[in-house]
């Protein structure tokens, strides 16, 4: 074993949450920048009992781990409930966070404030590329369920699994 662990350093953790219903090539800049950062990288596929997605929690997680073998540092598990329990759970100081617009700093700093008031978990907001700076998972699945190419926005492995979900293959 190499890295800070074996040299018994503390271990840099971080987590990365979100539906990724799909994962979008959004999202995954932010965990490959996250993966630079951290000695580990959490991605915390949310559940949302309230929510049906398109894709199973099982089938989001693959493709997750698909996506991301490169980066070597970055684990993929589920969440049922409070983000913060998660970090607990796992000793995980930080949430990394991206940010599209200004709309989302509104939202995700009221999360963060009681994310680090409940558990003293904090947040870090990392500006999306402005590539991806429109990019969300619920506007990819319109844009394809109608016909459009979003084959740009998602990783290859991920673009085929939608297609072959809409189109019933």
């Amino acid at each position: 074993m190499t890295g800070p662990e074996s040299e018994g350093l503390p271990v840099r953790r971080a987590v990365c949450p979100g539906s990724f219903d799909p994962i979008t090539n959004g999202h995954l800049d932010i965990i490959a920048r996250a993966s630079k950062l951290y000695d580990v990288v959490h991605v915390a596929v949310m559940v949302n009992q309230s929510k049906k997605g398109l894709f199973t929690v099982e089938e989001r997680m693959d493709l997750i781990r698909q996506v991301t073998t490169e980066y070597g540092n970055v684990s993929v598990e589920s969440h049922h409930g409070l983000l913060v329990d998660f970090c607990k759970a796992r000793d995980i100081p930080a949430i990394v966070k991206g940010l599209r617009a200004v709309s989302d700093f509104d939202y995700e700093l009221q999360m963060a404030q009681m994310n680090n008031g409940l558990s003293g978990v904090e947040t870090l907001f990392v500006p999306t590329n402005p590539t991806y700076s429109f990019l969300s998972s619920s506007l990819v699945k319109e844009v394809a369920a109608w016909g459009g190419d979003v084959s740009h926005l998602l990783p290859p492995a991920v673009h085929e699994a939608l297609v072959r979900r809409l189109t019933g293959d």
